[in-house]
């Protein structure tokens, strides 16, 4: 099967789209010679995330082996992770530290 998502870490929790994809559609995630399959739970833009499992509220999202953020809500996976489900944990002077706000 054609790879349309990308997964770059074992530790990822999200796949990052390689085209839009339709409700219903099949995404197929790869990272290595390994392939997951299963189906797209709305639209979801080129470019963006989706779950690769279920991910409950408050848990963190990673991407790329890095945490990009938390979950506000519960996460079903196959739906599209963005902003209406997640709060970004980077670039947020509200969760600087004392040491990164002296710089």
């Amino acid at each position: 099967m054609i790879r349309n998502a990308i997964v770059i870490d074992a530790t990822d929790t999200v796949a990052t789209l390689l085209r839009d994809l339709a409700k219903g559609e099949t995404v197929a995630a790869g990272l290595g010679e390994e392939v997951v399959t299963f189906p797209a739970l709305g639209d979801i833009p080129f470019g963006h995330k989706v779950a690769l499992h279920d991910v409950a509220a408050g848990a963190h999202i990673v991407k790329y082996g890095e945490v990009i953020g938390v979950a506000t809500a519960p996460i079903r996976k196959g739906e599209h992770v963005h902003v209406q489900n997640v709060a970004s944990l980077r670039g947020r002077g509200d969760l600087a530290t004392e040491k990164e706000t002296i710089r």
